[in-house]
């Protein structure tokens, strides 16, 4: 059959070409589970080598980044630990309730610190996840509550 209409319309190269052509352009429609996991495997490469490119480039700034890490966990932590101090304290003094209070409002500017504690942890122990967690404290930075 092909060589009848190859003849017909010029020639069985012709023909094969459009046949190729047609074909090529149908699998191009179709979007297999095999092609989004290459493309999947492919963003993830990428962005893995866009970090590391990243960090070589900006290993003049490693003493900064540093010290403020650690300048941020530190007032974390003190928030959290100062938290706990007035709230145990709280049961042995004569007025709890200012003691409580103080507490409370300690605790709730820790929290308001948990996205930046996110991001320091997420850098230094989670890089190649960094895209999932960086929207998560972004959100909690934006006064959201996440998705």
């Amino acid at each position: 059959m092909f060589n009848f209409l190859g003849r017909m319309f010029g020639t069985e190269k012709a023909m094969s070409a459009v046949v190729d052509g047609v074909s090529n352009g149908l699998d191009k429609l179709i979007y297999t589970s095999e092609e989004q996991a290459d493309d999947s495997r492919k963003a993830v490469t990428e962005a893995r080598s866009m970090m590391i490119e990243w960090m070589k480039n900006s290993q003049g700034q490693n003493v900064a980044r540093r010290f403020l890490a650690v300048v941020i966990t530190l007032v974390w932590l003190l928030q959290y630990v100062s938290a706990q101090a007035l709230s145990v304290a709280a049961v042995w003094a004569d007025k709890p309730d200012q003691l409580l209070e103080s507490a409370k409002i300690i605790s709730e500017s820790a929290v308001e610190m948990n996205g930046a504690m996110m991001l320091i942890l997420a850098f230094y122990f989670a890089a190649p996840h960094m895209g999932k967690i960086v929207e998560g404290a972004l959100s909690k930075f934006g006064g959201n509550n996440g998705p």
